[in-house]
């Protein structure tokens, strides 16, 4: 007796077309999922980079209206906390040429001007995560549907015969968890990678954040000294 060719080509060959349509799209996620995470992982980096060195400069003692303006002629879209502080550096500038706003205006003018652009900041870099976590929670899903599928279908083909065998059977239980694999294989990647930018995008979130605040207590000591002074 012949065996069966249980090739994977010839398995996916030979599944049904509601199999096959299951299994292109865990194929489709999959793809679709390490374009993300590829894109992801080079701009989180990029972000981690540009903290870094703004941070140098920024507390390197310089005058902030220099940095100011060398981000406004170098950066036609400044990101990460080049953005911050520009936006709140050009609010409280704005805010300052009015005599009649007190101090404390100044700051949270500027501070509230910061959160935006932090918010911004953020949704930016969450970009596509949420793909990321809807591939990794569904896809094992879709792989079973497929895999249920076709056991039902090679079961129900034992019925047109006077004797089942293994040779009979195997051909389509093989196909069908060939799509829970597939549900796996595009499930894992996504999974680990949502987990590990989530936690990246916490952390510079987090940094942003006190950087807002170290950066209003700056503002704050500007804003009283320039009271002062009128």
């Amino acid at each position: 007796m012949a065996s069966a060719d249980l090739s994977f080509i010839t398995l996916v060959l030979n599944a049904s077309p509601l199999v096959q349509l299951v299994m292109a799209l865990l194929v489709l996620a999959s793809v679709l999922s390490w374009t993300i995470i590829l894109d992801r992982s080079r701009r989180l980096k990029k972000a981690r980079s540009e903290a870094d060195d703004f941070e140098q400069h920024f507390w390197s003692g310089g005058d902030l209206s220099d940095l100011y303006r060398d981000i406004d002629r170098e950066r036609d879209d400044p990101r990460g906390e080049a953005a911050i502080f520009h936006a709140g550096f050009r609010e409280f500038a704005r805010l300052r040429e009015n005599p009649s706003v007190e101090p404390m205006a100044l700051v949270e003018g500027a501070r509230r001007a910061m959160r935006v652009a932090m918010s911004r900041e953020i949704n930016a870099l969450e970009h596509h995560l949420s793909f990321l976590a809807t591939v990794g929670s569904t896809s094992p899903y879709v792989g079973l549907f497929g895999t249920v599928w076709g056991i039902m279908n090679a079961f129900h083909a034992l019925g047109n015969v006077k004797q089942a065998t293994l040779n009979l059977v195997a051909p389509g239980i093989a196909e069908a968890l060939i799509a829970t694999a597939m549900g796996l294989f595009a499930a894992i990647p996504a999974v680990v990678a949502y987990n590990k930018f989530a936690n990246t995008v916490q952390r510079l979130e987090n940094r942003y954040d006190d950087f807002v605040e170290e950066f209003s207590n700056i503002l704050q000591r500007q804003a009283h000294v320039k009271t002062r002074r009128r």
